[in-house]
Formats: C-alpha cells, structure tokens, sequence
C-alpha cells in the first residue's frame, strides 16, 4: 500500500505556509524585480519619441545623443538592478528548499515503521530523491523566474498602455487561445505527471531491491523474474513520459504560434489605425517594440507553468508524507516501574492473516531472556511487539502499566530499544554515528561505550580513532565493525529493557560470543530479550521462550526445558550434534 498523496490545494497550503515565514525577503527581492523591468520599459518609450520626433522633422542631433545615451544609461542600470535582484531571488530560493528539505526529512525519520514497511522502501526513497529534485529546480531557479516573468509581462502591458491604449488591445490576441490551451492541458498534465512520478519510484524500488539483494537473486535463481519486473516497470515509466511529452508537444505548439502572434497583429492593427490617423508611427513603433519585448517572458512562464505541473504533482508526494497517520496517541501516562506485559497480544500485517496469535508474557526486570524458534514463526513480529515499533492488532503491551502506544517516541527509546541483524553507518566520523543515540556524550563517554563492547581496540587502530570519518565514500567498516557501531549506541542509549534481534549473526561464533559476552556484562541489570539463532546464546539465559507459529508453546529454563522433552529439547539436541 502506497504512502498516502496530499490533495493539491493541501500540498500548496502547505508549501505557502512555509515560503509566507520569507515573505518580507520576496517583497524585497519583488522590489528589485520590478525596477529591472521598469528599466528595460524605458528604451522603447525614448526610441518611439525618437522615430515621432523624426517623422515630423523636429528631431535635432543633440537630442538623438540624448536619447541614444539616456537608453543606454537605463539599460547598464536594469542589468545591474537584475544582477543584485537575481542574486537575491537565488538565495532566497536556496532558503525555500533548504526549510522543504528538513521538514521532509524531519517527517520520514518519525514516520511510523508500519507505515514504511507496507508501502516500501521504493515509494519512499522515491519521494525523498526524485521528487525532491524535481522540486529542487523549481524552487531555486523557477520561483524568481516565474517572478521576473509575471512582472514584465504586467509592466510591459501596462507601459503599452500608457504608449496608446486603443493600439495596445492588440496585445490581448494572446490571451483566448492561452487560456483555452493552458485548461485543455492542466486537467491531464497533472494526473499524468502524478503517475509518472509513482511509476520512477516503483522502478527505482524494483532496481534498488534486486540490487541490494543481488546474492539472494542469484541463490534462488530469480534474476528472470526480476529482469521481468524490472521491463515491467520501465515500459509502464516510460508509456507515461511519452504520454506527458506528447501533451507538452500540443502544448508548445500551439503556444508558440500564439505568442508570435502579438507582434504581427500589432503591425496590421497599428497600419489600419495610422491610415485612418488615429495612431502615429511613434506609438507604432513603441507598442511594437513592447510586443516583441513581452514574447520571451511570455515562452518562458509557459515552460514554467509546465514545469510547475510536475512540482505539482510531486510537491504532493513529498506532502503526502505529512499526511500519514500516527500510530500512536500520547496520553502523557508515566510508567510505574520497568515490567512489561503482554496481554492477548494478537498481530496480523494484512487484515485477516495474523502472525501473532494471544500471547501472554510477563517480563521479570533484569532478566534475560531468549526467544527462538524456527524461520517465520513470527520471533521478529513478538521482537518488534515489545519495541513497541508496531501497535499490536488487539490485546495490550504495557510498560510500568502503560501501553507503549501511549508513550512518546522519545520516551518509549528510553524504556527498551531494538537492535536487528541490519547495521547502518552513516557519512561522518565514528563519534558522530555513536552520538546518534546521545548527542551531549562526550569523548570519554563514547570511549566507555566501546570498550564495553569490545571495540575500542580496532577503533583506536583507526588513522583518527573516533574521528575517522566513515560512511558513502569514506572508510568502509566491515559488517562485524557497522554492528558493533550499532550495539554501542544501544549502550549510549541506555534503555532499561533491550531487544536483540539477532544482533550477533554476522559475527563468527567466536567473536559473537566475545560480544556477547561483554554485553551481558555491559548490560548487566537490564532486562535483555534475545531473539536467537544460535542456542548456546539460549543456554545462558535465565528463560526460553519457544515461538512455533505465532504462538509461546514452551516457556522456562533451558533445563526445564530439555528436561520437558519438547519443540526446545528437540533443537537442542539436533544443535548439540551439529
């Protein structure tokens, strides 16, 4: 199920609200547009003046200098005013996006898992590159050329005006055939551009998984499927490109006959009106001139105004994020004490199908306790319950008598925290990736929070120790070094319960059990639920939990439970050999 899509007039609300926090820098930036172009305007009044003043013999030398020097005057002084009022637009711009830009950033890292995982990872990352970047132009260079452009046209309109209003009617000639082809084209760009921009990111999601995935691909013998797929999604991308590239060529067709057109009209209505002597060749010549001067800005809004159906459409996309709901609703309830309880937890991530089945478990503070179980029995679904990532379907998950769903995300990471196999590095030094988890650690804080886990050695073996910068383009931590990383910002976070979702498995038995190891002691009066692969991490812990179809069939010690002689004993015995 796809994230959800903002309406258009929500989308645009939203986009004024944030370009109205600069709106005392446009009306600066809109001030230095408008003596630009009442400085280009200036030229062709003083040059029909000229041509009148010809005409009728009463031109002298001295005032063509004149005219000639004040035009050139007024131009070297607009292209100065556009220089600075261009430099200002630009920037401004820049400050637009930047705000666009964090805010969605700021919404997808607390957007609810749930909500990610059943759209997938390509609608996501779809809207926060290739949407973004088809914004990006938009604001940064469109908006103050849209603003260039709408300011000419209604000054030069005006100026035409002033010049002779009865010859300046010619310029509305433009205007039906406009009008007309802009609704024809608003009412299918805009769905087309939208499904468009769904089809990349579906694409981009295809090629990311089977690239990330590429060894599995090739293990179960999918790359036929996946290359299927894979020209599934390109044709249906690129029937919706040639659908918008076919409206855009009626578009522009039509457009640009229609833009010519002023400037022809102008001339037959100008001669018509001059033979029966309502007009001079002067205010000919000006209003001319100011149709030949309106035709540019008038090509260029039209690409703008195309380009602004794609924005459109996207901007409702990345809006559309905004638009997810919570999947929880803070009462503001403080947990008395650290026990959590399930009660009649039941999961299901479609409707109908339930991975989790009533389970009942009370966790003792401070223990520790293993979960396992075969592939899919739903140990990671009963893992994420007790994250409080996903709200269970029905049925309770309470920490100090307060369901996790009422707490804060900021409050739940305070209480119990999960770590999986996947590992994430991000651009930056070391210290920045532990300060993830807390930001006001100082250097002797991160140095305990490696050691605890093992990792200060190879850390300081580092060319810059902690300062070593890692991540996209920089040096590359192998995956045991990327979980270490991960398990010492779980140390920094320093939650009272923990979830460990198979944290060690890329590590050798040796060294993950060295790791674990130094968690326990690093952990030591926490509550720690492992999720296990490997059962020598079962027989160390205080409980085992047996997880077989989304249900606990066995619950005790590891000796009680090899003494019980069920699903548990006869993994341990079949481990034991192996």
């Amino acid at each position: 199920m796809a994230l959800p899509l903002a309406p258009g007039r929500v989308a645009m609300r939203k986009a004024l609200g944030i370009i109205s926090a600069y709106r005392w820098r446009f009306a600066g930036v809109l001030a230095l547009q408008i003596a630009a172009v009442l400085a280009t305007l200036v030229a062709p009044q003083l040059l029909g003046r000229l041509v009148t003043r010809v005409s009728q013999g009463t031109a002298s030398a001295s005032y063509a200098d004149g005219v000639v020097g004040a035009i050139v005057v007024v131009t070297l002084l607009g292209a100065l005013t556009n220089r600075y009022a261009q430099m200002h637009a630009r920037t401004l711009g820049e400050s637009v996006f930047a705000d666009l830009r964090e805010r969605m950033m700021t919404r997808v890292v607390h957007l609810p898992l749930s909500a990610v995982e059943s759209a997938g990872t390509g609608d996501l990352v779809g809207r926060t590159t290739n949407d973004i970047s088809r914004i990006e132009f938009l604001v940064r260079v469109g908006i103050p050329q849209i603003m260039v452009c709408v300011v000419t046209i209604v000054f030069t309109v005006l100026a035409a005006f002033t010049a002779d209003w009865l010859l300046a009617l010619a310029l509305g000639v433009i205007a039906p055939p406009v009008w007309l082809t802009m609704r024809w084209y608003l009412r299918r760009a805009v769905p087309v551009y939208r499904a468009d921009l769904a089809a990349v990111a579906r694409l981009n999601g295809t090629v990311s998984e089977t690239v990330e995935h590429a060894e599995t691909v090739d293990a179960l013998a999918l790359g036929a499927r996946r290359e299927a797929a894979l020209r599934a999604d390109i044709a249906e991308a690129w029937s919706l490109e040639e659908l918008a590239a076919r409206l855009r060529l009626v578009m522009f067709l039509i457009l640009d006959i229609a833009w010519r057109a002023p400037v022809v009209v102008v001339l037959l209505w100008g001669g018509f009106l001059a033979s029966r002597g309502w007009v001079g060749l002067g205010e000919i010549t000006t209003v001319a001139l100011y149709a030949m001067e309106i035709r540019k800005p008038i090509g260029q809004l039209m690409f703008w105004i195309d380009l602004l159906q794609v924005t459109q459409a996207a901007l409702s996309r990345i809006m559309g994020v905004e638009e997810v709901p919570p999947d929880r609703t803070p009462t503001g309830e403080v947990p008395r004490g650290k026990r959590i309880v399930l009660d009649d937890v039941r999961f299901a991530y479609r409707e109908g199908v339930e991975v989790l089945h009533g389970i009942c478990l009370e966790l003792v503070p401070g223990e520790r306790l293993a979960v396992v179980g075969p592939s899919g029995s739903g140990k990671s679904t009963l893992g994420r319950m007790l994250a409080g990532i996903n709200p269970p379907t029905s049925g309770t998950v309470t920490v100090g008598g307060v369901s996790l769903t009422d707490l804060t995300e900021t409050e739940l990471r305070g209480h119990v925290a999960l770590v999986t196999q996947e590992h994430h590095v991000f651009v930056g030094s070391i210290a920045d990736n532990l300060r993830l988890a807390r930001p006001d650690a100082d250097d002797d804080t991160l140095r305990r929070a490696l050691t605890s886990i093992g990792a200060d050695a190879w850390v300081d073996s580092l060319p810059d120790g902690m300062g070593t910068r890692v991540g996209s383009g920089n040096l590359a931590l192998t995956p045991a070094q990327a979980q270490e990383v991960a398990l010492a910002r779980l140390v920094l976070l320093d939650p009272h319960t923990l979830i460990l979702d198979e944290a060690t498995s890329l590590l050798d038995p040796g060294a993950a059990r060295r790791l674990e190891r130094a968690l326990s002691t690093a952990l030591a009066g926490r509550t720690v639920i492992e999720i296990a692969h490997r059962l020598s991490t079962a027989h160390d812990a205080d409980r085992i939990a047996v997880v077989m179809e989304g249900r606990i069939t066995e619950l005790g010690t590891h000796d009680e439970l090899v003494a019980l002689g069920g699903e548990y004993a006869s993994l341990w015995e079949t481990w034991s050999r192996s």
